[in-house]
């Protein structure tokens, strides 16, 4: 007698893996992510975009599908700075100042070696013009040696737009996705608490999330920065995910609050599980969707929130590269046409978010239960 062998049924995450590898549009998406994800990986251990402080082209630098400018003033001084300077030619007392001084000259040097006298600012004077005269050779090496266009576009210290979108994105991302997974991990537990204890731990959350929601945002997000009192990335990841899990936390404590009382969860109460396995083994891959758009959501207004705190001085400190710092400097340069730095952020912050959003959809259908 043959014995049949039967396969164990497959679990939630192997379902969604499958119905997810189905969907073109995820899949897609999910590529994009990941190079995105992989480009931070790289950008942070240094293999790519190491010199990306480099000043390796002209001030503005365009594109080199735009062809090359003329050269501005400062490129203009950089490449000649030991040009003299043409006199004056509307001064009418230029000739007669000149030859006042070629008349003096003899006396003033008869003056020295009868009495003594010496300019007692000449070697100071002497020190300075051989410092200026070096650095005007140092200027035009420098200046010789940058390019007049780059692939995308140079910033006004000539650095590389693509290095710095690329290391900016390294920044921005961290930004992003840590505040939001700090915002949705706090938002899931004191929703989880709350829906599913009730009563007293209930009404104690609900007074904190009143607290938290009756104050703007705006000015939340100042409050903790003021608190804080420091500037990097761990400091906006903390302003961020501190303030930012009201939304998941409404969301999840009333999906508990729905869930507590199914049939399934009823079942696991009577085979003796915990209430810790309840919450977070059977109740939450059955909520996980919500959270996995409010993380949707909150990386894309994350992102956005960066770019404010930069522009409000609450961003990352002079030195650190990120897309808000990068939009906070195109808004000038936008006023002289200079319009490169702005299209590359805009458009790497775009592709991620987009991806993004479509394959936390995607996700949040496969993992419905209710889909089939």
């Amino acid at each position: 007698m043959t014995a049949v062998v039967h396969a164990g049924s497959p679990g939630l995450w192997l379902l969604a893996w499958r119905r997810l590898r189905a969907d073109r549009v995820a899949m897609a998406s999910l590529a994009v992510v990941s190079a995105f994800l992989l480009m931070l990986v790289l950008s942070a251990s240094g293999l790519i975009v190491a010199d990306w402080e480099a000043e390796v082209g002209v001030n503005y630098a365009p594109p080199g599908f735009v062809g090359a400018t003329p050269a501005s003033s400062e490129t203009a001084a950089l490449a000649a700075p030991t040009q003299a300077l043409p006199d004056n030619p509307f001064d009418p007392l230029a000739d007669d100042i000149r030859a006042l001084r070629a008349q003096l000259a003899p006396a003033a040097a008869g003056a020295v070696e009868m009495y003594g006298v010496a300019d007692p600012l000449a070697d100071d004077l002497a020190q300075l013009r051989g410092a200026t005269a070096a650095g005007s050779t140092a200027a035009t090496q420098a200046g010789a040696g940058r390019r007049p266009t780059l692939p995308f576009g140079g910033d006004k210290w000539g650095h590389d737009v693509i290095k710095k979108t690329i290391k900016g994105g390294e920044t921005s991302i961290v930004v992003g996705l840590v505040a939001a997974l700090l915002a949705v991990s706090l938002g899931t537990l004191f929703g989880a608490l709350s829906g599913y204890w009730g009563g007293v731990v209930d009404d104690c959350f609900n007074w904190f999330y009143s607290i938290f929601t009756a104050i703007p945002s705006v000015l939340m997000i100042l409050a903790v920065a003021a608190v804080l009192q420091q500037k990097g990335v761990l400091t906006i990841v903390l302003i961020l995910g501190l303030t930012g899990w009201t939304g998941p936390y409404r969301l999840i404590r009333a999906e508990y609050i729905k869930h507590k009382s199914r049939e399934y969860v009823l079942a696991a109460d009577a085979i003796g599980a915990s209430h810790w396995s309840k919450m977070f083994t059977h109740i939450f891959p059955n909520v996980s969707h919500v959270a996995l758009v409010q993380m949707s959501i909150l990386v894309v207004g994350f992102i956005k929130a960066e770019v404010i705190l930069s522009f409000l001085g609450f961003g990352v400190p002079v030195g650190v590269v990120s897309w808000g710092s990068m939009l906070n400097e195109a808004q000038n340069e936008l006023i002289l046409g200079r319009w490169w730095q702005l299209t590359a952020a805009a458009i790497a912050m775009a592709l991620l978010v987009t991806a993004f959003s479509l394959f936390t959809d995607a996700l949040r259908d496969a993992l419905d239960p209710k889909v089939k």
